[in-house]
């Protein structure tokens, strides 16, 4: 008999993003249910899943009501079903699903980690997010973490134990799809022709939620600090506009509004990296570098910030640059070495695209994954804390 196994996600937003691989794999060997706050009931067979969707009303924001009620929709559901492990992703419903699994008895409680938004935070609302990630880390049996760096971290302000906590195979909660992100000069060159720029042209690109966390105002004041001496350069932001960043970008840009790019939310990524010379994340807070990986797959080096998470996902002065978070001078620095040599971008692009393949496709993490809940759930057991 298959061993029964829930996924337990706050939208399904991170099914679509991070989790369909995993779940197609983890379906053929496990009785699989997916609970997430949806009402698109064919998202599983869409995406090719084995399994069962159950709809929680679990939402984002702190709402005491809310949150007490989807706890109870978590227990009722974890009491009736007796799963043998639940698995969790995103911080509202670790900390649901954990409780609700300690009450309820599921005998494998596994929470992953994929980056701590209290990082940037002060005051009460830092130790309230904090004491949560520290109350999942308890109530879960085993904890995943997508990077060394911030497995590390954790460990350092007590958040988990390093008995309890491991990173699946080199890093990353999805790895890559190679099949998907790789080069591309057919779209390199249909992008370049929407956006009017030629392969003389040099474009940086920062492709994600524009929120001041991500530091894209850094990015600006960097591109507007280079533009004079750098021409040929173009700064290209793609992604939805989160923190309504869009009019400050262009007022500290105002002297280069020529060569500043925008486009919304876009489903082919992909297309994107393939005609940008230059990856940009100059974050201030990450888990792991996904999109880094990603454009590094497509063929494209990455400048970013020396922080836990980031650090895993580039090598500096090998697949790419990283500078200090929130210092632009060095942010500045960094893009002109890129923007000057072509030469030296191609020596990074083949070495950050070689790692990839090597270290982070989704077929190695996915098996990684598969390993681990086997080993997990062979024995149903409490971890050590």
């Amino acid at each position: 008999m298959k061993r029964s196994l829930a996924f337990v996600v706050s939208a399904d937003m991170t099914v679509k993003a991070f989790l369909v691989k995993h779940l197609v794999a983890i379906g053929e060997k496990f009785e699989l249910t997916v609970m997430a706050n949806t009402n698109d009931r064919e998202l599983l067979a869409r995406e090719g899943v084995s399994g069962r969707l159950q709809p929680v009303s679990i939402v984002r924001p702190i709402n005491l009501l809310a949150d007490l009620k989807a706890c109870l929709e978590l227990f009722s559901h974890f009491r009736r079903q007796h799963f043998d492990g639940i698995v969790s992703v995103t911080p509202k419903a670790g900390l649901l699903s954990m409780l609700a699994g300690f009450l309820a008895g599921i005998p494998v409680r596994i929470h992953f980690f994929t980056g701590q938004v209290w990082v940037t935070r002060h005051g009460p609302m830092r130790q309230v997010l904090k004491f949560m990630d520290r109350l999942i880390a308890w109530l879960a049996t085993d904890i995943l973490v997508d990077s060394e760096t911030q497995r590390q971290f954790l460990i350092a302000e007590g958040i988990v134990s390093g008995k309890k906590s491991c990173v699946l195979a080199s890093g990353s909660i999805s790895g890559v799809d190679l099949q998907r992100f790789k080069p591309d000069f057919l779209a390199r060159e249909e992008i370049r022709r929407q956006l009017s720029l030629n392969d003389d042209n040099v474009i940086l690109l920062f492709l994600g939620r524009l929120n001041t966390d991500k530091g894209v105002l850094d990015l600006a004041r960097a591109f507007d600090a280079i533009a004079g001496e750098c021409p040929a350069a173009h700064l290209l932001f793609v992604g939805p506009d989160e923190g309504a960043l869009r009019e400050d970008i262009r007022q500290i840009c105002a002297l280069n509004l020529d060569r500043l790019h925008f486009v919304d939310y876009t489903p082919l990524p992909e297309k994107y990296m393939a005609a940008a010379d230059v990856f940009c994340l100059p974050s201030y807070r990450e888990g792991f570098g996904s999109v880094i990986i990603e454009a590094a797959a497509v063929g494209v080096p990455a400048v970013a910030s020396r922080i836990y998470g980031l650090t895993d996902a580039v090598l500096d002065g090998k697949t790419g640059i990283l500078h200090a978070p929130r210092k632009v001078d060095e942010l500045s620095d960094g893009l002109k070495v890129l923007i000057a040599s072509a030469e030296q971008r191609q020596q990074y692009a083949l070495a950050a695209r070689e790692r990839v393949v090597n270290e982070f496709s989704s077929e190695r993490v996915t098996a990684a994954l598969l390993d681990y809940l086997n080993g997990r759930l062979e024995i149903k057991h409490e971890a050590p804390v």
